[in-house]
């Protein structure tokens, strides 16, 4: 009976605690609530509290316990950052490859929080670093998140540079409506594509919704197409306001130069994985640096 009370309760009562622990995603008002089943074990992981955790885990506490959402210590420890509890767990059989309710695995914390050393660590133990939610992406939340060192991380590791989720898009896309310059700079040197975006907007659709002069200037120069048009048959062009820096940006730009179009050509005949190899062509260094963008 009592149990029933609490649940009839918990229905009742509004929600009005923010979305702030797993990204921001929504999900059902009861599952969110997860302070009636969270354990010491997770409290101290999210804490970074390490000499705590492993007390508890000496003491018997299963590392993989999960909260009603399915929410487990490493994911607790990876969304704090704390490297060091993430380790213990992981040394001690914690599974690094953990689904919540929201989609959300450890990585996808790790990249959340920025923390690089974390998503080293959680690489290094999992065979799978695409998503398993089109909202939990890591590759998109480092993007989003303007977590360079974390991106970089996960392009080494295999990650699929131009993958497009329904609503969000691609990492390039997500980069570019969060203004992230760090990131969308990334992306396109390692060979995203600067045509690709969500649908049939493009990222320089969405850099110029996001109202970033800077990263337009980048998607410029990168080969972005000014002409091309969206689902409403409006050009980047006819998206921005007037007397903006973004207009200008799109304006103050004159057709490609035959340098330029060589370029676009021969990092396209290339092909991303093959990017790096330039390096070892037979060419001279500023030619090699000019097709890298060094």
């Amino acid at each position: 009976m009592a149990t029933v009370q609490t649940e009839v309760s918990l229905c009742s009562r509004t929600w009005q605690r923010p979305f702030h622990i797993y990204g921001g995603l929504a999900c059902n008002s009861l599952m969110a609530d997860t302070s009636s089943d969270r354990t010491p074990l997770h409290e101290a992981a999210y804490q970074g509290r390490l000499l705590q955790l492993r007390n508890l885990i000496a003491q018997g506490f299963y590392v993989d316990t999960l909260t009603m959402d399915m929410v487990s210590p490493l994911h607790e420890a990876c969304l704090g950052g704390h490297y060091a509890c993430a380790k213990v767990l992981l040394d001690n059989g914690a599974n690094v490859e953990t689904v919540s309710t929201d989609g959300a695995t450890p990585l996808y914390n790790s990249c959340r929080s920025g923390s690089a050393a974390c998503v080293r660590l959680i690489l290094k133990h999992s065979t799978f670093i695409g998503t398993a939610y089109q909202l939990a992406s890591p590759i998109h939340e480092a993007a989003r998140k303007d977590h360079r060192e974390c991106l970089e991380l996960l392009l080494t590791y295999g990650a699929h540079i131009d993958i497009e989720l329904p609503v969000v898009g691609t990492p390039l896309y997500s980069a570019c409506m969060a203004r992230a310059a760090a990131c969308v700079d990334v992306l396109l040197r390692a060979g995203a594509d600067v045509e690709v975006g969500c649908g049939q907007d493009s990222p320089l659709h969405a850099a110029v919704q996001g109202g970033g002069a800077n990263i337009v200037d980048i998607l410029l120069e990168f080969g972005a197409d000014r002409c091309c048009r969206n689902a409403d048959g409006k050009t980047p062009l006819d998206l921005s306001m007037p007397n903006t820096a973004v207009r200008a940006a799109l304006l103050k730009r004159g057709p490609c130069s035959l340098s330029q179009l060589s370029r676009f050509c021969i990092r396209r005949s290339l092909g991303r994985t093959r990017l790096h190899r330039v390096s070892s062509l037979f060419l001279p260094h500023r030619i090699q640096n000019f097709l890298l963008y060094q």
